[in-house]
């Protein structure tokens, strides 16, 4: 049996979401100003659509995610402005655009030192949590919310408590003898841990070695023995620090952020959520034969992946996808177990009618859709997200079908706490479609990756834009996978105008570049160089 990613489920609410006070009496019958309510923040490293209350996978098993989900406006058609983890973190606490701030992609995150670059582009603009901590919030967090942990830069002035990404403890013997138990590079990168027992099947395979690029692209189950840390995975660790601390009181309100890593590569969990998805019983993702056949030069550049000569070339060749999707399925199981104990903790604490959750995910992620194996492409797989909001006290949810974006996060969560307006702020506030989730904001989502390579999304269509004009355009209406590019119809062209008016009119060069042509384009021209001196492999054909 083959499973399509479906349109988001018609759940509809028989309650609307009840508004907070605008003011209280004091004891003289003088107005007070507002409680200001707290803020639980959860971010989900690369989890996309497969939640149970959303239906994209039927095997998810997301139990706590969809309780959150049933209490909150759900925006079942929000995306990411990059789908990648750093900028699209980055897009979200910035309140910027990658074609405003030139951080489209990892590599720009890995300037070193990052701050500099930082403050160049933010200037006086805070980023959302030291906006919340200058506002008199009390801010903690812990695991991954920005791209390298709980801060890449401002960390004194965005954070009173933080614990960090990195949070290994004592390397047990038999863990770090094999190699590759702790990074996507080996022994020394251990952002991702743990990985297989053995490395997992691209190290494992005849056909690639040790320092084969993308080799975390790679599954396993984990016995409590095999993780570091005396059996605890990091997003347990981040859990349970999140939970103490949803325990105590604060004479402040509070900005608590908990960053999840997984469903994040390596899919790796313990054996037990592996139990839960039989291998033999592992529902595949539909894909079309042919299917990249009307796809721009571009597109298909995006598709390859990181591994020589394509990700699923090598997922092809292993023979791993059903593997992959099984371990994925898992590690979503897990995280979605993480999310429960937060909210099980703040059921029951002082904190549960005044605290507001705010629920998203990075980016998505494919599984051979559209022949791609990672995110980092401008089709609904990569670009769609996780985003639920669950206003203090709220008891009822509902739907907004609206398109969205993160961009959107950080002005909602402004104008919901009462806090200054930042005049940076690119995104538009979703508070009117928590008012009234059919409320016609009339703006579709920009989602960018690479330099002047564009996704503009509105209710029903999907039209791409490539940097040399390649064009894609999808009515999701019919075809809510993203298969068969309408661009060349002539029926559609009007719809094609009309989207293309919202592509972005200035963008900045990627950081630091000066001359995009003489400095040697981006990452996109160096796989087009590829492919002019090997050819474009035949499976993107």
């Amino acid at each position: 049996m083959k499973v399509t990613r479906r349109s988001f489920i018609h759940y509809a609410a028989s309650a609307s979401v009840s508004a907070a006070a605008l003011t209280s009496m004091g004891v003289m019958g003088q107005p007070t100003a507002p409680k200001k309510n707290n803020v639980l923040f959860i971010a989900i490293d690369d989890l996309n659509d497969w939640i149970g209350a959303l239906g994209a996978h039927p095997q998810a098993k997301t139990p706590n995610i969809d309780r959150l989900f049933y209490r909150s406006t759900a925006f079942t058609n929000a995306h990411c402005q990059v789908p990648v983890c750093g900028p699209s973190r980055t897009a979200l606490l910035t309140g910027m655009s990658p074609t405003t701030t030139g951080l489209y992609t990892n590599k720009e995150l890995g300037i070193k030192p990052f701050s500099p670059v930082a403050e160049s582009v933010l200037g006086n603009s805070p980023v959302l949590p030291q906006h919340f901590k200058s506002n008199g919030y009390y801010t903690m967090a812990s695991g991954k919310i920005s791209h390298h942990g709980t801060a890449d830069f401002r960390h004194a002035e965005q954070w009173h408590e933080e614990v960090p990404l990195y949070v290994i403890g004592p390397r047990d013997a038999h863990i770090f003898a094999n190699g590759y138990g702790y990074g996507s590079y080996g022994k020394d990168d251990h952002k991702y841990y743990p990985f297989p027992v053995g490395g997992g099947q691209i190290i494992q395979s005849e056909h690639y070695g040790p320092g084969t690029p993308g080799m975390s692209l790679c599954s396993g189950a984990l016995e409590r023995r095999d993780i570091p840390n005396g059996g605890v995975m990091p997003d347990e660790y981040f859990a349970d620090w999140t939970v103490e601390r949803l325990k105590k009181t604060y004479a402040k309100p509070f900005f608590m952020a908990c960053g999840f890593i997984r469903p994040h590569v390596p899919y790796t969990a313990p054996k037990e959520y592996f139990d839960l998805f039989p291998l033999d019983d592992v529902i595949m993702p539909e894909t079309i034969s042919k299917e990249m056949a009307d796809i721009p030069l571009y597109g298909k550049a995006l598709a390859l992946g990181i591994i020589p000569n394509g990700d699923a070339a090598a997922v092809e060749k292993i023979d791993m996808r059903k593997e992959l999707v099984q371990a994925y399925l898992a590690c979503i199981a897990f995280v979605d177990a993480q999310v429960g104990k937060l909210l099980d903790t703040l059921e029951v604490s002082p904190h549960a009618n005044n605290t507001t959750v705010i629920f998203w995910g990075d980016h998505g992620q494919n599984f051979g859709e559209h022949m791609n194996y990672r995110k980092q492409t401008l089709w609904g797989e990569s670009t769609r997200v996780p985003l639920l909001i669950s206003e203090a006290g709220q008891k009822q949810g509902q739907i907004c079908r609206q398109a969205v974006s993160l961009l959107d996060v950080y002005p909602t969560l402004v104008e919901m706490c009462g806090l200054p307006k930042v005049a940076t702020n690119e995104g538009i506030s979703l508070v009117p479609l928590l008012r009234n989730p059919n409320f016609d904001r009339k703006i579709p989502v920009v989602t960018t990756y690479g330099y002047q390579c564009h996704a503009i999304r509105d209710q029903r269509y999907t039209y791409i834009r490539y940097r040399d004009g390649g064009e894609e355009l999808y009515d999701r209406s019919v075809d809510a996978e993203e298969h068969h590019n309408l661009a060349t119809d002539k029926q559609y062209q009007a719809i094609k105008t009309k989207l293309a008016q919202w592509l972005p009119k200035n963008e900045v060069l990627p950081f630091g570049m000066k001359d995009f042509d003489n400095e040697g384009g981006d990452f996109i021209t160096k796989i087009l160089a590829k492919f002019e001196n090997n050819g474009i492999p035949a499976y993107l054909q």
